[in-house]
């Protein structure tokens, strides 16, 4: 399933870069938000004195923390492009058992032009991390971003995109109705990858180095994976901070080599398969159903 290398002869030129200092700027109190409540060197200092218990349950927590870290990033970087909508809020999808089964019972072309209503409301539901709208050519990309797939089996894989897609055939009813009656005429889905493993350009699962394609701004994927470095610095220093100052109060002396990164189990929080809707969504009626376009993201052309 690694088909992770595209091979180009001539580099992609943006109008926008995500080197900017606003933007560093915008990383670094990222780093302070998240790290502040529960990973500075006092809270890290507690949890030692608290025992293996609590100590395994913060390092526990790292994974996750680290997750919402790139998907806020990626909303960071994408807004340097100022043609694109970035959505991060309200985007509970419901996915049908009417879309489901076209999912699973056709070939993604042969339901590239099929939408649904997104007030017809359904048990399931799914939330991607963002919904990404070109305002020019109308794309919308329904974005999933992962730490890591390590823990993915394939047939879950598999469960997550069939969901995305059929999640993505209310999108453009969704977007008219709920955001401002933006328009959507082309909606592909992606899952962001940051770690160089389990990658199907073709089949819309992508590492962070393409985030680049995908936003249209230049070194986008580059900054993600130097806020990754950073917040995992960030922490490694206050571990060794927090076990220098526990050994000082107490006779326990605990070794500062230990990579705490390394350390924290991988874990990945559930994909939402089990949300239930409680009830309509509240969607009012709109527009007519259009024909759209709809699959996976596309890699770049090829020179």
């Amino acid at each position: 399933m690694n088909k992770n290398t595209l091979k180009t002869t001539t580099a992609h030129i943006y109008d926008y870069s995500a080197d900017s200092p606003d933007l560093r700027q915008r990383f670094d109190e990222l780093i302070d938000e998240v790290v502040s409540p529960s990973l500075s060197a006092d809270a890290l200092a507690n949890a030692l004195a608290g025992g293996v218990d609590e100590i395994a349950g913060v390092l526990r927590a790292i994974p996750g923390m680290e997750g919402r870290l790139i998907e806020r990033g990626i909303a960071f970087v994408a807004k340097c492009n100022p043609d694109l909508a970035v959505l991060t809020q309200n985007l509970r999808l419901p996915v049908t058992p009417a879309a489901m089964q076209v999912v699973l019972m056709n070939n993604p072309l042969n339901y590239r032009t099929v939408t649904f209503d997104a007030d017809m409301g359904g048990r399931k539901t799914y939330t991607p991390d963002l919904v990404i709208l070109n305002r020019l050519t109308k794309v919308a990309h329904l974005v999933d971003s992962k730490r890591s797939l390590n823990s993915y089996e394939r047939a879950r894989i598999d469960e997550l995109r069939n969901r995305m897609l059929a999640a993505a055939l209310v999108v453009p009813d969704f977007l008219y109705k709920e955001h401002r009656r933006m328009v959507a005429e082309d909606v592909r889905v992606v899952i962001l990858n940051a770690e160089n493993q389990k990658t199907d350009l073709e089949g819309g699962i992508w590492h962070l180095s393409h985030l680049d394609h995908l936003v249209e701004v230049a070194g986008a994927g580059e900054a993600i994976g130097l806020l990754q470095k950073k917040f995992r610095s960030r922490i490694q220093a206050n571990w060794k901070l927090a076990c220098e100052t526990f050994s000082s109060k107490s006779s326990h002396q605990v070794t500062t080599a230990v990579d705490v990164m390394t350390a924290a189990e991988e874990t990945e929080p559930d994909d939402e398969a089990d949300q239930t809707s409680c009830g309509s969504s509240g969607i009012g009626t709109g527009r007519e159903p259009q024909m759209i376009k709809l699959g996976f993201a596309q890699v770049p052309i090829r020179h």
